[in-house]
């Protein structure tokens, strides 16, 4: 007998420029909207996850505040203010259609700790099962500058990644990808499809920064993008300000940009290693030391590498850079700066008596390292 086939699993994405609304159609209307939507595939058996934005923008409307404030405290106090009655508009529109909601709000360290990422994913796979939608949204309240995701691009794309999502869904204020700013370039092409890594990798130089309530853009969409389907995990972009467009979407009609996923995507770990940890610091590597990781698939050793950037400690993420500045991997270091320093500036022999650690020792595992430059990653 044929296995079932198992629900399709979607995270949909919804910033702040589309959840501020408009005079004719304002914020409690979107969330109306995008509730019908999502209840309706959950109750065809699809498992949904909801990443919203709003709650910092959510609290200066409360507070009368005309623009978006700069500073960390300022931004986590309006949060506070803003995420009760972001979580109210959620659980109100949704129960209108038999559907339960869950608060999760995460903070990048939430999912830079591999304990506290498989706590995460044990969380929202428990949620799924029980048929409830997990409304995340980035942990303001509490998050500092080192801590934040910076965007909810990334935080969606992470928790796509954490609970094995078919799609992601990145709902903005264009109606597609383009080869430039539509909004200033009268000569930009709409890009329909992006098929893998490396076209992905060239059109990021036409993304262009977030507006005044919004700290995305497009530069941040292909950024998740690039976690998503690295991952095996397709991506749609596509405008959010038309209802339509989510139905449309949802049923499988090709509207937006399609981001097609890698044939041969990260397996977990390797994922979490490339795209959840927060590296402390560098490690320039010489071209030998560049080739054996790519073509061999071998551990980095201390003889290739050149110089250090950063400080950290044992365990800590780094990035593994040419000597060109270009990023080859990413992974965990089994010597901190310091060591790595000294072994850089002694002889084989005396790194071997004065450390644990000689010149021909792994600094960074192959089971501990994941590579991330396109012509590198398999598919």
């Amino acid at each position: 007998m044929t296995p079932p086939t198992p629900p399709t699993r979607r995270v949909i994405k919804v910033g702040t420029s589309l959840l501020r609304g408009t005079a004719q159609r304002d914020t409690e209307a979107v969330i109306a909207g995008l509730a019908a939507s999502l209840s309706r595939r959950r109750q065809l058996g699809e498992a949904i996850a909801l990443v919203t934005s709003g709650a910092v923008g959510l609290g200066c409307h409360a507070l009368g505040f005309g623009q978006r404030p700069e500073e960390v405290v300022a931004l986590q106090a309006a949060a506070a203010v803003g995420q009760g009655r972001l979580m109210r508009l959620y659980e109100t529109a949704f129960a209108q259609h038999d559907t339960s909601v869950a608060q999760v709000l995460l903070t990048r360290g939430d999912l830079a700790s591999r304990r506290r990422y498989q706590n995460a994913c044990r969380t929202l796979e428990q949620l799924l099962s029980w048929g409830v939608v997990p409304v995340v949204n980035e942990n303001d309240t509490l998050a500092t500058d080192e801590l934040r995701f910076g965007d909810n691009d990334t935080l969606s794309a992470l928790v796509a990644v954490a609970i094995g999502a078919d799609e992601l869904v990145l709902l903005t204020d264009v109606d597609r990808l383009y080869s430039g700013d539509p909004r200033s370039d009268a000569t930009a092409q709409p890009i329909e499809e992006v098929r893998d890594l490396l076209e992905l990798e060239r059109l990021s130089g036409v993304a262009q920064g977030g507006g005044r309530w919004g700290t995305g853009g497009m530069t941040t969409k292909l950024a998740a993008a690039r976690i998503a389907t690295s991952s095996g995990i397709a991506v749609r972009l596509a405008d959010g300000r038309d209802p339509a467009v989510l139905e449309a979407l949802l049923a499988g009609e090709r509207l937006g940009t399609l981001f097609r996923p890698s044939p041969s995507p990260l397996p977990d770990r390797k994922g979490w290693l490339a795209h959840a940890l927060l590296p402390k610091g560098e490690l320039l590597i010489d071209p030998g030391a560049e080739r054996a990781l790519i073509e061999r698939g071998a551990s980095l050793l201390a003889v290739g590498i050149r110089a250090v950037n950063g400080e950290f400690e044992r365990r800590d993420a780094v990035r593994l850079l040419s000597l060109e500045g270009r990023e080859i991997g990413r992974g965990l270091s089994a010597l901190s700066s310091a060591e790595v320093a000294q072994v850089l500036g002694l002889s084989s022999q005396a790194a071997e008596s004065t450390l644990e650690h000689g010149a021909g020792d792994a600094v960074v595992h192959r089971d501990h390292l994941v590579l991330t430059a396109p012509a590198a990653v398999p598919g």
